[in-house]
């Protein structure tokens, strides 16, 4: 079978196309055929070496996030029967409940092999079916970014109709929150640095929108529009976390991404003065990932997708990833 990948932190360099034994699942896996991967800016972290968690550069195949059907069954496995189509979870080892201790030791494509690779053998536990109405293509948008975004939203403080979100950019996380809390009947305020884009999120479910470039103070227009918000989904680079800190209502809910600004300070008199709940959402459990998967069945909610690269095409797709001009997700297809 065709895989690729990488043993050294080379950048956009760092993936390599081989050629590996197709695996037989043991007892307890199956054996999934790959069809479709999506990337997220934790790959292009790694390939940087910028990477602050657990990860193996032994040949490790790169990309957390895939979509495929399973092919072959192991002994005693009791959740599929064959045929299903689905996608593996980001850590193989958090099925439910709070996050367990070895999250990082057990997620796709950093301490373990990912799945840019024609054929994966999973744990039964860790995977999860595909809503109907998604392609391949679509599924694999959801392990990392969607699940994140659902975190965020519902997993310390659930949202409720009627209150406020406001989201940060328009990359993954961002345009499946602005979706997501769409669907639950909350308002949304996005922000982004094009007007182009902003007009995307408004097509998507947004409410009100703000240009951070044309507002640099970009927390006074939301306190302008409302008497500060009830969530923020806060992915944005070095300075965004106090602006998001000062958007929020008392006892409102910061759901702090954190990986496209590492290093930033953290001011304690902030949070106090806002009293506010500033929480790191890693991604999310098995048990996030099905419920969340009801919602998006549920509302028709189909993933913002910005292109579709060919297998052969992956470091194309990387570097597309790098040059950040993207709307949604980039998808890998495999096969």
């Amino acid at each position: 079978m065709r895989a690729y990948e990488m043993s050294a932190a080379a950048g956009l360099d760092s993936w390599k196309s081989v050629e590996r034994p197709t695996p037989e699942p043991g007892r307890g896996q199956v054996l999934v055929r790959m069809r479709a991967a999506s990337l997220n800016y934790r790959d292009l972290l790694i390939c940087e070496g910028r990477y602050p968690f657990a990860i193996n550069l032994d040949r490790m195949v790169p990309v957390s996030d895939g979509a495929g059907e399973i092919v072959a069954l192991g002994e005693g496995v009791r959740r599929f029967t064959g045929g299903e189509r689905v996608a593996g979870i980001f850590s193989q080892s958090w099925l439910g409940g709070a996050q367990v201790a070895d999250m990082w030791l057990t997620a796709l494509g950093g301490a373990i092999d990912g799945v840019l690779t024609e054929y994966r053998v999973f744990d039964e536990d860790g995977l999860v079916t595909l809503p109907d109405h998604l392609s391949f293509e679509e599924g694999a948008t959801l392990p990392c970014a969607a699940v994140t975004a659902w975190n965020a939203l519902y997993g310390l403080k659930p949202l409720r109709a009627g209150e406020t979100v406001l989201t940060l950019g328009t990359g993954g996380v961002s345009i499946f929150a602005i979706q997501l809390a769409h669907a639950a009947g909350a308002r949304v305020i996005a922000t982004s640095s094009s007007d182009a884009k902003l007009e995307k999120a408004r097509a998507l479910g947004a409410n009100e929108t703000i240009n951070y470039r044309t507002h640099p103070d970009w927390e006074q227009e939301v306190r302008r529009l409302t008497d500060g918000v009830d969530h923020v989904v806060e992915v944005g680079g070095t300075g965004t976390l106090p602006r998001s800190i000062a958007s929020t209502r008392p006892g409102g809910h910061v759901g702090l991404i954190g990986l496209l600004a590492q290093g930033e300070a953290i001011d304690p008199l902030a949070i106090l003065g806002a009293s506010c709940i500033v929480r790191g959402v890693a991604v999310g459990s098995r048990e996030m990932f099905e419920d969340m998967n009801r919602s998006i069945a549920l509302h028709a909610i189909k993933p913002v997708i910005d292109r579709v690269y060919g297998f052969d095409e992956a470091p194309a797709a990387l570097a597309a990833l790098a040059e950040a001009s993207h709307v949604g997700k980039i998808v890998i297809r495999i096969g």
